[in-house]
């Protein structure tokens, strides 16, 4: 398969401090890719970069054969490239509905904000019911969904997904997974960050192991969870 996204050799931090270091890896288009491993090892950190809420300081971000490493994050957004950060951050004060709408207002989905609506509403069928609902009066889980289903409101190629199933209890972590799966099956290729380490990899097609800012394993999501360091390492077993 094609390389969606290409990380070729990246370096990314804040200010003086290094996060990232020379960090190379592929999302290939279709795909869901797995970027797993433990608190502060720099995965939010690289989703930021990605998205280009954070600057590069080394290397290239390739973008459907495009170098964006300069664009902006609006550009990036426009390209196609869509990211649902940890926390959620949606609006509390505004509607279920006025969310959505929110996510669909850049120009290539703004005519076709009724029909994404729709498709949402398809997808997340707790959404439909409480579409008059302000946001922060959802619970934890139904705030996810919003914050996941505002993000396919800009029609992306590319999902990137930080901490989805962060604060979630399982029974709803698990609902959230499935979910993935479904937007993979819709088309959108899904790039995920998670602690969640063995539901991550247990959907995902290739998935990379990161510490301390640099790849340190890479595999298909199968042997990943097979391999003995991962195991005893992240799964404590």
């Amino acid at each position: 398969m094609n390389a969606l996204l290409e990380l070729d050799k990246i370096s990314s931090g804040y200010g003086d401090v290094s996060v990232i270091k020379g960090l190379s890896l592929k999302v290939s288009s279709g795909s869901i890719t797995a970027l797993v491993g433990s608190n502060g090892a720099g995965k939010t950190t690289l989703m930021q970069t990605i998205s280009g809420l954070l600057p590069l300081t080394e290397g290239r971000v390739i973008f459907d054969g495009e170098n964006i490493s300069e664009a902006p994050p609006h550009r990036r957004v426009e390209l196609g490239l869509a990211l649902v950060p940890e926390g959620r951050l949606i609006f509390p004060e505004f509607s279920v509905e006025e969310n959505l709408k929110i996510g669909g207002i850049i120009p290539r989905a703004r005519s076709n904000r009724s029909k994404l609506t729709k498709e949402m509403f398809n997808l997340f069928p707790r959404l439909l019911e409480r579409r008059r609902q302000a946001g922060g009066t959802l619970s934890g889980g139904e705030q996810q969904m919003l914050a996941l289903a505002r993000g396919l409101m800009s029609e992306p190629r590319l999902l990137l997904l930080d901490e989805p199933s962060l604060g979630l209890a399982p029974n709803v972590a698990q609902l959230l997974f499935e979910t993935v799966v479904r937007v993979r099956e819709s088309g959108v290729t899904v790039f995920i960050v998670e602690q969640d380490i063995r539901s991550t990899l247990e959907i995902s097609d290739h998935g990379y192991v990161i510490e301390n800012g640099r790849i340190v394993m890479k595999g298909t999501g199968s042997e990943l969870l097979a391999d003995e360091t991962v195991r005893t390492a992240y799964l404590g077993i």
